[in-house]
């Protein structure tokens, strides 16, 4: 089952029976790797009457990390769940067609995390620009919010119906692989010195305004090949921008 190697990362869970039921949904659904995010005062005895003995495992099994960047390490595509919309969260995903896109990485050997909020507020603008995609799940507009473990039972329905009707096939011979995680965030680390070096970032906020590059970059798949040629051409602007500035101050 591909869902198996599927991440299910909680970012800074606020209650332990929340995530025991998010454990007991990731039984029901076929998934079993659970990245718990700095939680809030985690306690497993709380955890586990939610997940029952069945889901267990899943909670004695989850990784726990000091930050998100951690949690996605080595992943090929991180989904964050938002429910706001508006300002750089364009181009939201529904489940439905977020799952093709997991399953499609799964399927090639590539990480893959689906990505959830804390309970009272979701993931930041700081949280959601370490995301490849964003999605969201419609829902009545009287009560758009919906508790943890139902968000992530409908994600991963998603996938586990796709996957029952696409059965999990071998991947074939190797091909140029998938920029990391890592690689991309070093990537945009690059662009945006260069990218201020030739004062095309303002200088206030500019983690903000890389939002948009962040987001352009998310709507195709990055090959190591590809990062290797961007981080060149960074390299390259970096330094003509240096030997620019430097003419300036001796004439």
């Amino acid at each position: 089952m591909p869902l198996q190697e599927l991440r299910v990362v909680l970012f800074r869970p606020k209650y332990a029976e929340n995530v025991g039921s998010v454990a007991r949904a990731m039984l029901n659904m076929g998934a079993s790797r659970l990245v718990l995010v700095d939680p809030q005062g985690y306690d497993m005895d709380r955890a586990a009457p939610l997940a029952t003995v069945h889901a267990r495992h899943i909670l004695e099994g989850a990784l726990i990390t000091a930050t998100l960047a951690e949690a996605l390490a080595g992943t090929s595509l991180a989904i964050g769940t938002t429910a706001r919309t508006g300002g750089w969260r364009k181009g939201l995903l529904t489940p439905a067609k977020a799952a093709p896109e997991a399953l499609a990485r799964l399927h090639e050997g590539g990480g893959v995390a689906l990505v959830f909020g804390p309970e009272d507020r979701g993931l930041t603008n700081e949280e959601t620009s370490l995301c490849d995609q964003l999605v969201m799940i419609p829902a009545s507009p009287q009560c758009t919010s919906l508790n943890l473990s139902q968000a992530v039972l409908i994600l991963l329905y998603e996938c586990h119906q796709l996957a029952l009707t696409k059965p999990f096939e071998p991947a074939g011979p190797p091909t140029e692989r998938d920029a990391s995680f890592e690689e991309r965030q070093a990537l945009f680390a690059n662009m945006q010195q260069a990218l201020a070096a030739i004062d095309f970032l303002k200088d206030q906020n500019a983690e903000y305004w890389m939002m948009p590059v962040r987001r352009f970059f998310s709507r195709f798949r990055l090959r190591r090949n590809e990062f290797n040629l961007l981080m060149g051409i960074c390299r390259q602007v970096r330094s003509v921008a240096a030997r620019a500035q430097n003419a300036k101050h001796e004439s």
